[in-house]
């Protein structure tokens, strides 16, 4: 015991850790959801939660990503978003017609949603409560950036570190997403297996910036194990009904008490580099990271910049120690009487 003690003050114990990303699927029930969710990494490394964008899966984090992150001493959690993947939202509701609501919101009006992102923001919380995590690193990506910002609100000191990838405030007035990712991003029927896929492919070349030309083999790859796992199209159409009830989030950004990093590529084709640029400038304290090139997909050539942005910020915001009186003080009083037991 006491070999195994002194190693760990020579060398971190977290390096000790597996960090291979193939690991069990487990499931959670929450209640009117159930999760699919991976854990990645020993327990006594201090969690990072990982919230996906509008209709990704937990398998679109891509395992070298979370391998390194795991490596640089974290514990990576990754889940289903409700309604996506292996994710189930319990409740049949009707679902309102999207086109029609489309409309609503261009037209400025109310948007009619069966669930809010302020609800996966619950899920995701509820999800570290299921695993037992007091507190965490939170780092979203696109919408899943909407759905951290809405944890950050409501349970603060839940929050180690928040990191907003790829996301936005929501501000009306920001940029507007370039028309043809946009059309691509709302094309999610096919009637063939082989027609999904294509479209797939179509929008993840779209969301990555073409000085950097993508595999288009491996963007098949990517799709056909997407589609082999989950094809969830109902559940996508209602994150984007959630997506387009939800109001500029200036207000709520303003009042975030959590430190904050924001990550934005300035070639990113479906939220301008200005929406990061308007998040960072909304939070209190918070840090604006920009990488020249990046866009909105997660393309090999910028995996080491991203880490070189996200780590340090991790880093920075440790779980706070515990004090040796308050250890004492929540031990059994008859073993406060006794002391420490000798190793």
């Amino acid at each position: 015991m006491r070999r195994v003690l002194w190693l760990c003050l020579l060398w971190p114990c977290w390096l000790w850790a597996n960090c291979a990303s193939q690991v069990a699927t487990e499931m959670v029930d929450l209640g009117e959801v159930r999760l699919a969710y991976q854990v990645i990494g020993a327990e006594h490394q201090p969690p990072l939660l990982l919230v996906m964008g509008l209709g990704g899966q937990l398998i679109d984090w891509p395992d070298s990503v979370v391998t390194a992150l795991c490596q640089q001493g974290f514990r990576v959690i990754r889940f289903d978003n409700r309604g996506v993947g292996l994710s189930v939202w319990q409740r049949s509701a009707a679902s309102p017609s999207l086109a029609w609501q489309a409309v609503r919101y261009r037209l400025g009006l109310p948007v009619e949603a069966p669930y809010v992102l302020a609800d996966l923001a619950d899920d995701a919380l509820a999800l570290l409560d299921a695993l037992q995590i007091e507190r965490a690193h939170v780092l979203g990506a696109s919408l899943g950036g909407m759905v951290a910002q809405h944890m950050a609100a409501k349970a603060p000191q839940r929050l180690l570190s928040l990191t907003l990838l790829m996301s936005t405030s929501g501000d009306p007035g920001l940029p507007p997403p370039n028309e043809h990712v946009l059309t691509l991003l709302t094309q999610r029927s096919g009637d063939s297996l082989e027609a999904r896929i294509d479209q797939q492919v179509a929008l993840l070349a779209a969301l990555g910036n073409p000085a950097w030309p993508s595999d288009m083999q491996a963007l098949k790859d990517e799709a056909a194990a997407s589609f082999a796992r989950s094809w969830r199209p109902e559940g996508v159409e209602l994150q984007l009904l959630a997506l387009l009830a939800e109001p500029a989030r200036n207000d709520l950004l303003q009042g975030l008490q959590v430190p904050t990093l924001v990550v934005h590529g300035t070639a990113d084709p479906l939220l301008p580099v200005m929406h990061g640029v308007h998040l960072a400038a909304q939070v209190p304290g918070a840090k604006l990271q920009l990488i020249a090139g990046l866009a909105h997909r997660f393309q090999p050539a910028f995996a080491q910049p991203l880490l070189a942005a996200v780590v340090p910020h991790l880093q920075a915001n440790p779980v706070p120690a515990v004090s040796t009186a308050t250890v004492l003080a929540a031990l059994p009083q008859g073993l406060r009487r006794r002391g420490w037991p000798a190793l």
